[in-house]
């Protein structure tokens, strides 16, 4: 871990076992704000999960990238597509409101979810709006532009909310030229309170200008590690999934996106700072904290792409996990800095061998690894678990002069050929894996093959489960302790987002959205849906 400023880190974090959320909620993306993504909920068990059945089903009615993280409070669900916002009864499925956003529609329909708070509903839109509804009807209260289509950025991420800010950054960093932000937006106004560059705003060959948000030396620090000619723009670092933050401390972490071009390092001398790392800012005012290093001197598209887990583990020590898209999950010493463990949880093979114009094939590729939903942990179990993808890429790169001859708002990844991020091997050789790591040895205890890819959010509960789901549409139920299969229901369509527990007049429920249609995920076609499972019907399919 580089820093400035570590002991100050050290003598603030104290991060608790499990961030309060109220019990029969999920009222953020990753239920809590630390992102464990446990439940306490116990009702569904190893024992009788087998009687699991469907409730109720809501179908949007549209084909879409259909990846967001559902939330619920008070009884309310609500979700988004990429251009619609909608409430439902959590118990029963009704539609409650629906809103829907006109936007010059992109190549990846996605959006990723909501945030709530004091009675506002806040997300992000492709058109680089973030906007806010009322929870209750759906009304807009406010909207802020944070980013730039015309340069191809976007709002996709889903939010985090706390002490009366939104945050939120922007995604759009394999384009030329598109420079990765961390905002704070003021929830009752949309008035931006900070803005944060995960790369240098201006070019390092040009005159540095510190934003007050920025301590000098790491400023400094981060346009050093840039070595770019002028003719080179600095591009990269930005976030698209979600985000963590300690309420008792007030920092908030931030996991940064590839620097780009992605696969041409030499057109991009240095460190790279902060891209392919987690920032640590203040919450309240976006000054820089920390940062780890999680990828360095990536050049295989390996985002660190989901927001890290904060928990106190078993031993009773304060830890971070990443899982980025490089394939391996890093468990970190929150009060050190030290990385303590890098577990591989999927294929790894070339990681280190050069990129070539005649074709370099690496595993994992550019969509392997660990995507947008991240690690959970669960503290009855002390095991951290993690979704990945198996599947293997060839990247061609174009000579330099070639990559420098970009367009603003255009892919800059460097290929040499037409297969902008790489040409994936045969989807029939993709496959997915649930990895449980032991949460202080880094030791892998068990893993779970899937025959597909692994996308969709990973759920561990008090009754001795895991939860998740792969993109030929099998949702899983696994003994958390071994692995073992204890339950399978199939759906029509591709799982990619949530997978959520709550409480409805005392009984549990599990809500799965599914219906992913994706142009780059080999996936069944399907409307966007959430079904909603619980143990009142025992006609589980």
């Amino acid at each position: 871990m580089r820093t400035i400023s570590l002991a100050i880190l050290s003598l603030m974090l104290v991060i608790s076992a499990i961030a309060s959320a109220a019990d029969e909620d999920w009222p953020s993306y990753n239920r809590t704000l630390t992102s464990e993504r446990f439940v306490p909920h116990e009702e569904i068990t190893r024992t009788n999960v087998n009687a699991l059945g469907k409730l109720c089903t809501y179908d949007t009615g549209i084909e879409t990238v259909f990846q967001t993280g559902p939330i619920v409070v008070d009884g309310t669900l609500y979700a988004t597509t990429e251009m619609d916002t909608f409430a439902l009864d959590a118990e029963n499925c009704k539609e409650l409101w629906r809103v829907h956003e006109e936007v010059a529609p992109s190549f990846i329909k996605v959006n990723r979810g909501v945030a709530l708070a004091e009675g506002r509903l806040f997300r992000g839109l492709q058109d680089g709006r973030v906007v806010a509804y009322e929870a209750r009807n759906g009304k807009r209260i406010w909207e802020q532009r944070i980013a730039d289509p015309a340069k191809g950025e976007s709002v996709p991420a889903a939010p985090i909310t706390w002490a009366g800010l939104v945050f939120i950054g922007n995604a759009g960093g394999d384009n030329y030229d598109v420079k990765g932000r961390m905002y704070a937006l003021d929830a009752a106004s949309g008035k931006i309170a900070w803005e944060f560059y995960l790369v240098p705003r201006e070019h390092p060959r040009g005159k540095v200008e510190p934003r007050a948000s920025e301590a000098k030396p790491h400023e400094e620090a981060r346009a050093a590690s840039w070595g770019n000619e002028a003719d080179v723009p600095i591009a990269g670092g930005a976030t698209w999934t979600s985000y963590t933050l300690d309420p008792k401390t007030g920092l908030l972490y931030v996991p940064g996106g590839n620097p780009a071009p992605d696969f041409v390092t030499s057109l991009r001398p240095g460190e790279n700072l902060y891209t392919n790392s987690v920032v640590v800012l203040d919450a309240k005012t976006g000054a820089y904290r920390a940062h780890f290093v999680i990828t360095p001197r990536d050049f295989h598209d390996w985002d660190v792409s989901s927001a890290p887990v904060l928990a106190t583990t078993r031993s009773g020590r304060q830890r971070m996990f990443v899982a980025p898209k490089d394939g391996h999950l890093y468990g970190y010493d929150l009060n050190s800095g030290k990385r303590l463990f890098r577990a591989a949880i999927t294929t790894i093979e070339n990681a280190e061998v050069p990129l070539t114009p005649a074709g370099t094939r690496f595993c994992p590729g550019t969509q392997g690894g660990s995507e947008w939903n991240g690690p959970a942990y669960s503290p009855a179990s002390n095991l951290v678990y993690t979704g990945s993808v198996d599947w293997c890429a060839t990247v061609r790169i174009a000579p330099d002069a070639k990559v420098k001859n970009a367009a603003v708002g255009q892919p800059w990844s460097g290929a040499g050929d037409e297969n902008l991020f790489g040409k994936m091997d045969a989807k029939e050789k993709s496959r997915g894996w649930l990895t449980a790591t032991d949460a202080d040895s880094g030791k892998i205890r068990w893993k779970f093959a899937s025959p597909a890819p692994i996308l969709a959010a990973v759920t561990p509960t008090a009754g001795g489960l895991v939860f998740f789901g792969d993109v030929n549409g099998n949702l899983y139920a696994l003994d958390a302790d071994d692995g073992q299969q204890r339950w399978k229901s199939k759906l029509d369509g591709a799982l990619g987002g949530g997978i959520i527990s709550y409480e409805i007049r005392g009984r549990q429920r599990l809500a799965v959205t599914y219906g992913m249609s994706s142009p780059i995920w080999p996936a069944p076609k399907s409307t966007a849906q959430i079904v909603v499972y619980g143990l009142e019907r025992a006609d589980s399919n």
